[in-house]
């Protein structure tokens, strides 16, 4: 792997097609292998990692023809996915059926009510009021991490969204992330556990910043 490529590359991602969305999914389930909200949910088996991997592939499969774009290094190695807010709502009947066995291959019978608790709980707390730019997920692999890698990747759309004065949000469970998201400009609006006893998940608010 070169991590300087990564490193590069993250300063002026691609948008992924097809081929580099599925590309994506493989980086992102490997950089959410130890995530405390997917440990949380995720079924505890030996087919844990196989149905992570079936998550991001069946998400990227859905971007790629929907609204949201998947920004990535060039060489691979990180993805951030992006979603206009006024794409989302309420999910057609239709999608839910349809994603429901790749669901329950991820959480098994036993665990999919944390998934539906999570999933209530994130869109409580989410201010659909407010056009913005949400960031769904930003991962960058175990071998590159702690090389700056996150931070130029997510630097380079909240640049753009500077320049044309947009907001953005997102939601984490990783008490480091608060530092880099801060550092970002980003500000926590709200602090909840999924289901009452599931991990802290902290929704931060980004307003875009003026032009010097």
């Amino acid at each position: 792997m070169d991590i300087e490529a990564i490193r590069r590359g993250a300063e002026s991602p691609e948008v992924a097609d097809a081929a580099g969305a599925q590309a994506a999914a493989a980086d992102l389930a490997a950089a959410f292998v130890a995530d405390p909200v997917f440990d949380w949910f995720a079924r505890t088996d030996g087919r844990r990692a196989a149905a992570r991997l079936g998550f991001f592939k069946h998400l990227m499969r859905e971007l790629v023809a929907g609204a949201g774009q998947v920004r990535r290094p060039p060489a691979g190695g990180a993805a951030a996915i992006w979603m206009p807010s006024e794409s989302l709502g309420p999910t057609p009947l239709i999608k839910e059926v349809q994603a429901l066995p790749m669901l329950l291959a991820l959480t098994g019978w036993s665990r999919f009510y944390r998934l539906l608790q999570l999933r209530e709980v994130m869109d409580k707390h989410h201010p659909l009021d407010r056009p913005h730019e949400y960031l769904w997920f930003l991962g960058v692999t175990p071998e590159a991490q702690g090389r700056g890698v996150g931070s130029r990747l997510l630097k380079s759309h909240l640049d753009h969204l500077d320049a044309i004065g947009r907001p953005a949000f997102l939601e984490t469970a990783t008490e480091p992330n608060l530092r880099l998201y801060g550092r970002h400009g980003f500000k926590v609006i709200a602090e909840y556990r999924p289901g009452g006893d599931g991990p802290i998940n902290w929704a931060m608010w980004r307003d875009p910043l003026a032009a010097e």
